[in-house]
C-alpha cells in the first residue's frame, strides 16, 4: 500500500467520525448553516479523493450522499428518515474503507440500495410553505392635542434625520495606522460567511465584490491567521512509543544516580545532577504529552449510539458531555472506549424508564444520560450517570441467590452498595427478555475487567426512582507512576501512590493490631480496619506468628468505598517509578500489577490494590474471613450509634454539650461589640441583630475581652449562646436520662471519662424569640415513630430529644418521602409531622394514609403546627389526627406520645 492511499484511509476515517458526530448535532439544530457546511466540506473532500484515487464505489455513494445533503442547503427539510439513510451510508463508506485497508483495492459490490434511496430523497419536492397568517391591522392610535411647548413625534423624527452626523473620516482615523488594519477589517470577511446558504457561491460573489482598497486588509488576514494556526504533523504510533521506552530508561538511570548521590557524602556532582534530574523530569513530561489525548475522541461515537438506540428502544433520551477536553493516556484511552460505549447503552436500555413510565411518575418526558470527566490527583475520574429508576435491588438479591453467588442470610446482611456490584458478575442480568440490546448478562463483566486491567475501579451508587451513577477512577498514564517503595519479610514491593490513604506505625502499645474472630484488624479513629499482611498474602510464614502483627506500619489504601489495611515491616520513600509488564509465567497472579527496577538497580513487584482488595473481601488470609470482621465493625457500630456532640464549659467550670448537626457556627466576639437594648443583649450578626442567650444562669457576659459563642440558626433567625469556653467535638454513644426537674437539660451523659449535661436547645430558643418554645416529659412506653418535617434544623433539634425519651425515630424531609418509608418499614408505630410544609402539607400527608392499606390507614398521627385555629381543628378531627401540639411544645409532644402509648397498651390487653 502507498503513502497516498495511507494518508487517504486515515484522513477518512477522521472525516467520517467526524460527520457521523455532526450529523446527529445537525438533526437536533437543523437550522445551523455552520455545521451542515463542514458535513458538506467532509463529504466533499472524501468524494473527490476517491475520483482522483479511482475508487469509483466509494466516489458514488459520497456523491450520492452529497446531494441529499446538498438539498439541505437549498432548504429541503433534514428529517429522521433522511439523517438516518446518511448514517447508513456513512457505515457502508466505512466497511469499504476497512477492506480496502486489510487488502489494498477496493471490494466489489453494489451499493445501489443506498444509492437509489437517497436519489430518491434528494428528488422530493419540499412541502408547501403554509399561508402566511392575515395582517393584523392595528386600530389608529389615541392622539391629543399638543400642551405649549409639546412637539410631535412626526416633527422630532424629522430634526434627527435633518441633524448633521458625523464624518467619514471620524471612523476612517482608527484604521489609518498600518499595524491596526488587520485588527479593524479582520471580522468583516468571516461575516457574510457564517450565514450564507451556499458557501462556495458566496465565497465566490464576495470576492469578485471585493473592493480595491481592501485586497491589503484581506492579504493581510489570511497572513495573520496562517501564521497563528496550529500546525500537527503525523507521527507513527511505534515511534512515540520508542520514544516513551526511551525515556522510561532515562528515568530508571535518573533514579540509579540519585540513589548513588544519596550514599556518598561526594556534592561535587550534585549540582549538574540535581539539573540532570530537572531536564529528565522536563522531558519526560513533554513526552508524556504526546501520548495524551482528550477523552471526548472516546465519546465521540456516543452520540450516534444514543441516537440509534432512541430510535430502537422508542425513548426520549438527551446525552450530555461534560469534560471532552480532559485528557489521558492514549494507551488507556484505547481500553476505556467499548467499556464507556456498553455502560451508555445500559443505561439507556435498562436505566432509563420508557417515556410514558417516566410521565406517570412525574419525570420529564425526555430521559438524560451524564457523562463526566475530571482530573482528581493522579486519576481520571469517569462519571456516567442517568435520571432514570435505578436498581432493582431486590430483583438483583433475588438472582444472586438463584445463581448461587450468594445465600440467602448473605444477602439480607449486604448493603445495598455490595448487592449493587453482583452486576458485574459473568452471566449476571435480571432483564425480562433478552433483546438486541442488553439482557444477556455480558457485558458488565467485561467493563470491570478491562477497567482493573488499566488499573481502575469502578463503583456504583443508586437512588430508587431518582436513577445510577457509575464512577469510574482511572490511572492518567500506564507508563510512569509514583509508588511507595516498602519491605514485607526480606523483599521490597512498590505500591501505587494513588491508592494509600495513610501510614499508621503499630506496636504493642496505644496503636496495636487486634483479632476479631482470629482476623486482624486496626481499630483506627473508631472504626475497625481490616488488615492483610502483604507475607501472609504471599504465604511467606516467618515463624513469629502474631508477634509481627505488633510491630510495622500500616498502609491504609482505599479502591473505590472499600478500605482496608496492608502490613507491612518498613517504609522507604516515594519513588515514581517505570510499569513494566510482568512475565507470562506470573501474569496469573492477582496480587501484582507488573515490575520496574528501582534506583538502586533491585527488581520489585508492583502491588495491584484491586488484586489486594479482592482477597480482602474473599477473605482468604487467616482462619476466618475479613468479611466477619466488616460484619462485626457493622454490627458494633450499629449496636453503638453515636451521636457527634460540640463539649464547651457553661457556669461554674460544668461541661455541657450539644448535638454539632444543631451549630452553625462557633465565633469568638470582642465583648465591646455587645449591645444592650431593653435589657437583653444582643450583637450585629452578618448585618441582622442576633440575640444573646446565656447557657446557664451563672454565666456573666464579659465586658472586656472576647466571648465564645455558639450559634444556631433557622432560616434568617439566629441565636447565640454565651459559653465559657469551647473544649472539644466528640463521637460518643448517648447513654442519657431525662432531667424531669430541668426544662433547660436533656440529661447527663459520661463523654470522653467527664460527667457532661446534655442541654436542651428547645430550651433557649424562646428565650431569644418568642415563636420558639419549650420542653420535655418522658414517655412511659418506648416507639418507633416518624418524624416528618421539611426543617433539618428541627428534625435534628427534635431527634435526640425523642430518643432521649426512649423512641426509636426515623425521620423524613417530605410527605413524598414520609409515604415511601411508611409503605416499606412496618415498625413504625406512630407518625409525629409538621402539618404546614410547603408543597404537600402534612395534612395531604394524612389524606393519603388514611385511603392506604389498613395497616397505614390505622395509625395515629400528631400534627405539630404554629397557630391552631378552627379550621386547623376542624381538618385535624376529620382526618382522625390523634392529637394537635404546638410545633415546640416539647412537653406536650412527649405527653401525647405517652398517651398514645398507653392507649395501645390498654387496647392490647
Amino acid at each position: 500500500m502507498d503513502d497516498l492511499l495511507r494518508e487517504f484511509l486515515t484522513e477518512s476515517g477522521e472525516h467520517l467520525d467526524t460527520v457521523d458526530a455532526e450529523l446527529v448535532r445537525f438533526e437536533q439544530d437543523p437550522n445551523n448553516q455552520t455545521i451542515l457546511r463542514n458535513i458538506f466540506r467532509l463529504v466533499h473532500t472524501i468524494k473527490g479523493t476517491c475520483g482522483f484515487l479511482g475508487l469509483p464505489r466509494l466516489e458514488a455513494l459520497a456523491h450520492a450522499a452529497e446531494t441529499l445533503m446538498g438539498r439541505f442547503r437549498d432548504g429541503l427539510p433534514a428529517t429522521s428518515e433522511s439523517v438516518t439513510l446518511i448514517l447508513s451510508t456513512l457505515d457502508r463508506l466505512k466497511a469499504i474503507l476497512a477492506d480496502l485497508e486489510a487488502t489494498g483495492s477496493e471490494p466489489a459490490g453494489s451499493d445501489d440500495d443506498l444509492i437509489s434511496e437517497l436519489e430518491r430523497m434528494a428528488s422530493a419536492e419540499p412541502e408547501a410553505a403554509p399561508a402566511p397568517p392575515p395582517e393584523i391591522v392595528l386600530p389608529e392610535p389615541v392622539s391629543r392635542e399638543l400642551k405649549p411647548g409639546e412637539v410631535s413625534l412626526d416633527d422630532l423624527e424629522a430634526a434627527f434625520l435633518a441633524a448633521p452626523g458625523p464624518s467619514e473620516a471620524d471612523f476612517a482615523a482608527p484604521v489609518t495606522p498600518p499595524v491596526e488594519a488587520p485588527k479593524v477589517e479582520a471580522p468583516k470577511p468571516a461575516a457574510p460567511k457564517a450565514v450564507a446558504p451556499k458557501a462556495e457561491a458566496a465565497e465566490a460573489d464576495s470576492a469578485k465584490a471585493e473592493p480595491a482598497g481592501d485586497t491589503e486588509a484581506v492579504v493581510a488576514t489570511e497572513t495573520t491567521a496562517a501564521g497563528s494556526k496550529i500546525q500537527t504533523i503525523r507521527v507513527n504510533v511505534d515511534t512515540l512509543e520508542h520514544l516513551m521506552t526511551m525515556v522510561s530508561e532515562l528515568v530508571l538511570t535518573r533514579n540509579q544516580l540519585l540513589e548513588i548521590a544519596r550514599r556518598h557524602e561526594d556534592s561535587s556532582y550534585k549540582v549538574p545532577l540535581q539539573r540532570l534530574s530537572h531536564v529528565t523530569a522536563e522531558l519526560q513530561e513533554g513526552v508524556m504529552k504526546t501520548r495524551m489525548q482528550p477523552i471526548g475522541s472516546a465519546w465521540q461515537k456516543l452520540p450516534r449510539v444514543v441516537r440509534d438506540l432512541s430510535a430502537e428502544l422508542g425513548k426520549q433520551i438527551d446525552l450530555v458531555m461534560v469534560g471532552a477536553e480532559t485528557e489521558l493516556d492514549r494507551q488507556v484511552l484505547e481500553v476505556i472506549k467499548d467499556p464507556l460505549t456498553h455502560m451508555v447503552r445500559n443505561s439507556a436500555d435498562h436505566g432509563l424508564e420508557s417515556t410514558a413510565g417516566r410521565i406517570a411518575v412525574g419525570k420529564p418526558a425526555r430521559g438524560t444520560i451524564r457523562l463526566a470527566a475530571y482530573h482528581e490527583g493522579g486519576t481520571i475520574t469517569i462519571e456516567i450517570a442517568d435520571d432514570g429508576k435505578g436498581l432493582d435491588l431486590a430483583a438483583i438479591r433475588k438472582k444472586a441467590v438463584e445463581r448461587g453467588l450468594a445465600s440467602q442470610s448473605d444477602v439480607e446482611r449486604m448493603t445495598d452498595a455490595q448487592v449493587a456490584k453482583f452486576i458485574f458478575d459473568a452471566g449476571f442480568s435480571t432483564a425480562a427478555a433478552v433483546t438486541s440490546v442488553s439482557g444477556r448478562g455480558v457485558g458488565m463483566d467485561v467493563v470491570k475487567t478491562n477497567i482493573e486491567t488499566i488499573g481502575g475501579i469502578i463503583d456504583i451508587a443508586t437512588t430508587a426512582g431518582r436513577g445510577t451513577t457509575f464512577t469510574i477512577k482511572i490511572p492518567l498514564t500506564l507508563a510512569i507512576v509514583a509508588a511507595l517503595i516498602v519491605r514485607a519479610g526480606e523483599h521490597r514491593f512498590a505500591l501505587p501512590q494513588v491508592a494509600v490513604l495513610e501510614l499508621v506505625r503499630v506496636d504493642a502499645g496505644a496503636q496495636r493490631v487486634e483479632r476479631i474472630n482470629g482476623s486482624p484488624v486496626l481499630r483506627l479513629r473508631e472504626r475497625l480496619l481490616p488488615i492483610v499482611s502483604l507475607t501472609g498474602l504471599l504465604g511467606q510464614s516467618d515463624g513469629q506468628g502474631a508477634e509481627t502483627e505488633q510491630a510495622g506500619f500500616v498502609v491504609v489504601a482505599q479502591v473505590g468505598r472499600e478500605r482496608f489495611g496492608i502490613l507491612v515491616d518498613e517504609v522507604f520513600h516515594t519513588e515514581e517509578i517505570v510499569v513494566k509488564p510482568m512475565s507470562a509465567k506470573l501474569r496469573h497472579i492477582p496480587m501484582f500489577a507488573g515490575n520496574t527496577i528501582l534506583g538502586d538497580g533491585a527488581v520489585v513487584l508492583i502491588v495491584d490494590p484491586n488484586g489486594v482488595a479482592r482477597q480482602v473481601a474473599q477473605g482468604i488470609q487467616g482462619s476466618n474471613s475479613h468479611a466477619d470482621a466488616d460484619a462485626e465493625s457493622e454490627a458494633a457500630e450499629m449496636g453503638d450509634a453515636k451521636t457527634t456532640l460540640l463539649v464547651f464549659k457553661g457556669g461554674q467550670g460544668s461541661f455541657k454539650a450539644v448535638p454539632l448537626s444543631l451549630v452553625t457556627r462557633l465565633e469568638e466576639i470582642e465583648c465591646d461589640k455587645v449591645e444592650w437594648l431593653g435589657g437583653r443583649p444582643l450583637i450585629q450578626y452578618r448585618g441582622r441583630l442576633m440575640p444573646l442567650v446565656p447557657a446557664d444562669s451563672a454565666i456573666t457576659i464579659r465586658s472586656e475581652g472576647t466571648q465564645a459563642l455558639v450559634v444556631f440558626s433557622d432560616g434568617e433567625r439566629a441565636m447565640g449562646l454565651v459559653v465559657d469556653e469551647i473544649v472539644d467535638i466528640v463521637e460518643e454513644r448517648l447513654d442519657i436520662e431525662i432531667a424531669a426537674d430541668r426544662s433547660d437539660l436533656i440529661g447527663s451523659a459520661v463523654l470522653r471519662g467527664r460527667a457532661t449535661d446534655i442541654i436542651n436547645i428547645a430550651h433557649f430558643l424562646p428565650l431569644a424569640y418568642d415563636d420558639w418554645a419549650r420542653g420535655p416529659k418522658k414517655a412511659e412506653q418506648a416507639s418507633t415513630l416518624l418524624l416528618v418535617d421539611d426543617s433539618a434544623f428541627f428534625r435534628d433539634m427534635l431527634s435526640p430529644v425523642l430518643k432521649a425519651a426512649g423512641y426509636q425515630v426515623i425521620t423524613a424531609a417530605s410527605a413524598e418521602a414520609a409515604l415511601t418509608i411508611l409503605q416499606s418499614d412496618a415498625r413504625i408505630e406512630v407518625v409525629v409531622t409538621d402539618l404546614e410544609m410547603p408543597g404537600r402539607s402534612g395534612f395531604d400527608l394524612v389524606a393519603a394514609m388514611r385511603g392506604a392499606e389498613p395497616r397505614l390507614a390505622g395509625l395515629p398521627v400528631i400534627g405539630l403546627t404554629g397557630t391552631v385555629g378552627t379550621d386547623v381543628v376542624e381538618r385535624a378531627r376529620s382526618l382522625a389526627i390523634s392529637d394537635l401540639v404546638a410545633k415546640f411544645d416539647r412537653s406536650g409532644l412527649i405527653a401525647a406520645l405517652a398517651e398514645i402509648s398507653a392507649t395501645n397498651v390498654s387496647q392490647a390487653a
